[in-house]
């Protein structure tokens, strides 16, 4: 079980809308031992991406040594400097086209940064920027040199600045907010992992594994957004609020089959479907490989009729 959530985030009975979770009711809180949880997959995954990483940096020395020069050596044996470069130009980009959130601009979105920061025990407050979305629903961290940012698109938020879901939002920005604290945007380790992309399934689930324990920082910050900013990804920002979420989540164990598997496998971020299911069961990991199980007690075939109401999970958006 995660060691930040309470018991009462248990499943419930069998057919109780939402596992019987009280989403209204937040995580306990933080101590040096209570912390949002890592997904139990993330250091395993991490550990075998960074060795494989390292065996690639080597064998890229060696074939250069040997005279071998390619486009794949040369990224690999020019991988600090072009990380170094891509993070530097991504930062810069940021800071001369977006617009800094403060107490003036985009205000609840800065306040919102700040607490999530402060909920996670970090020493300083993100920088934090809103961009144009164009539609996009949106929101990454990123890091250069000692500095860390959060960006999230402006579809968001209404005209004037506020929040289009205010509770979606709050999860959203502990959701990157997190993945600063966890330490994803650091630059070593990020070096560290340069060859994931290269690496089908394996660098992959280390992804989704990140996002997981995203997602759990998200939770413990603003655990009734999570619906809404779940239902938003899914459906966009006009039909969020007509989204059945349990509906949803129920159909991460139905939908199944050898290319529902390929899907998520190549996936960096979780498919929605397992990763809704994975934030209203929070007695259990996030599934990296195979679809979840349907509670104890559900019928035959893992089917639960939906409910008549849209929005089932309390307290979501």
């Amino acid at each position: 079980m995660d060691p930040q959530l309470p018991p009462d985030h248990r499943p419930g009975p069998a057919g109780s809308t939402g596992y019987g979770a009280p989403f209204g009711i937040p995580p306990r809180g933080l101590s040096p031992f209570d912390r949002p949880a890592l997904h139990s997959w993330e250091v395993p995954m991490l550990v075998l991406v960074v060795l494989a990483t390292g065996f690639i940096y080597i064998g890229a020395i060696i074939a250069a040594l040997l005279g071998t020069i390619n486009a794949f050596v040369l990224l690999f044996l020019l991988a600090p400097v072009a990380l170094y470069f891509a993070r530097g130009r991504n930062f810069a980009a940021q800071r001369v086209n977006g617009v800094r959130m403060s107490p003036t601009q985009f205000p609840e979105g800065h306040r919102l940064v700040a607490e999530a920061a402060a909920r996670f025990g970090m020493a300083e407050v993100p920088d934090a920027y809103v961009v144009l979305g164009n539609g996009r629903i949106n929101a990454f961290a990123s890091g250069h040199g000692l500095r860390r940012f959060v960006v999230v698109y402006s579809d968001l938020f209404e005209i004037g600045g506020e929040a289009r879901d205010p509770e979606a939002l709050a999860f959203i920005i502990g959701h990157e907010v997190g993945h600063i604290a966890a330490g994803h945007t650091s630059y070593w380790r990020q070096l560290g992992m340069f060859a994931a992309p290269f690496l089908p399934f394996l660098g992959h689930s280390l992804y989704r594994a990140q996002e997981y324990t995203a997602d759990n920082h998200g939770f413990c910050h603003r655990p009734q957004g999570s619906a809404g900013a779940l239902a938003t990804l899914a459906a966009g920002k006009y039909l969020n609020r007509v989204v059945g979420m349990d509906e949803f989540a129920d159909r991460s164990w139905q939908e199944r089959g050898f290319f529902v598997w390929l899907v998520n496998g190549l996936a960096t971020h979780p498919v929605l479907t397992w990763r809704a299911n994975a934030l209203r069961d929070r007695s259990r990991h996030g599934k990296l490989w195979w679809r979840p199980n349907p509670p104890a007690g559900m019928p035959p075939g893992g089917y639960r009729p939906p409910a008549t109401a849209t929005q089932a999970w309390p307290g979501g958006g």
